[in-house]
C-alpha cells in the first residue's frame, strides 16, 4: 500500500460526528476527501466542510447501488484516479438512550430492516462500487465501522447489535474473497463516544459510569476512534485483514 497522503479516501456519513473525525484525520495526513451526506438537509453543510478539507462532497444514499456508483464516478473525475480506501461509517438514524430504547416486546422487523440496509447493503453497495477501481490501482482497503456492543451488550439494543454483528461477519467474509486482489478489509469497533449526535441522547451519569468501568477511565472520543481507522488504512497494516479493532479504553478485552 502507497503512502496516506497518496491516497483517495471516502468516507461515508461524514458530514458530522464520528464520521467527520475521521475525515479531519485523513486530511492531516494529507488524503484527498470524499465526503458523503444521505439528505439534501445535511449537503449545504458537508459541501463547507468539504472545502475547508480540500475535498469534495457528494449526496448519495450507501443503500441505493445506483447513487452510490454515481458517487465513485463523480469521484474519480475529479481526481483522475479512483477511490482507493472506503470506510463505511454511515449510520441510520438511532439515539444510545438506554432508557428510551425498544424492548424485544416492542420492537419490530422494521427497525431491524433500518439498521442493516444501512450497515450492510451500504457496505455491499461502496465495495461493489469500489471493486473496479480497486483492480485498476492494484490494491483497496475497507474499513467497516462497528461497535463494542456487539462483544458486549450490555445496553441491549437489539437492531443495532444485530446490524454491527452481521457487518462483522461480512468483513470476515469480504476478507477472504478480497485478499487475492491485494484488498484489505477491516473494522473498528468503537465504544460509546462522547459525544456524537447518536449519543447525544445518552444520560451523563452512564458517561460517568462507563469511564469508571474502564481501565483508562476515560470516555473514548471521536478522535480516538479515528487514529485506528488511519492505522487500518496505512502502510503498517499491509498484512492485515479480516480483523477488529475494538476503540473503547480497553472495556471489553479480546
Amino acid at each position: 500500500m502507497s503512502k496516506l497522503s497518496d491516497q483517495v479516501v471516502l468516507v461515508t456519513g461524514s458530514s458530522r460526528g464520528l464520521g467527520l473525525a475521521i475525515a479531519r484525520a485523513f486530511h492531516t495526513e494529507g488524503c484527498r476527501l470524499v465526503l458523503n451526506c444521505s439528505g439534501p438537509d445535511s449537503y449545504p453543510r458537508t459541501q463547507e466542510i468539504a472545502k475547508d478539507l480540500g475535498g469534495i462532497a457528494i449526496q448519495a444514499d450507501v443503500t441505493d447501488a445506483e447513487q452510490v456508483l454515481s458517487l465513485f464516478g463523480q469521484a474519480e473525475r475529479q481526481f483522475a484516479e479512483p477511490i482507493s480506501v472506503v470506510v463505511n461509517n454511515a449510520l441510520a438514524d438511532f439515539k444510545f438512550n438506554g432508557n428510551g430504547r425498544k424492548s424485544l416486546g416492542t420492537i419490530e422487523w422494521g427497525d431491524f430492516d433500518k439498521q442493516l440496509r444501512v450497515a450492510v447493503q451500504g457496505a455491499l453497495n461502496t465495495t461493489k462500487a469500489a471493486l473496479p477501481g480497486f483492480e485498476k490501482l492494484g490494491r483497496g482497503r475497507i474499513i467497516n465501522i462497528g461497535s463494542n456492543l456487539v462483544q458486549n451488550p450490555v445496553v441491549p439494543y437489539q437492531d443495532y447489535c444485530a446490524a454491527k454483528g452481521a457487518l462483522l461477519a461480512f468483513t470476515h467474509s469480504m476478507a477472504a474473497e478480497l485478499g487475492p486482489k491485494n484488498i484489505t478489509c477491516n473494522l473498528v469497533a468503537g465504544g460509546l463516544l462522547k459525544v456524537t449526535d447518536a449519543s447525544s441522547a445518552t444520560p451523563s451519569e452512564v458517561f460517568d459510569q462507563i469511564a469508571a468501568a474502564t481501565p483508562l477511565r476515560r470516555v473514548t472520543t471521536p478522535d480516538d476512534l479515528a487514529g485506528a481507522v488511519l492505522f487500518f488504512a496505512s502502510p503498517w497494516a499491509n498484512a492485515i485483514t479480516g480483523q477488529q479493532v475494538i476503540v473503547d479504553g480497553g472495556l471489553v478485552m479480546s
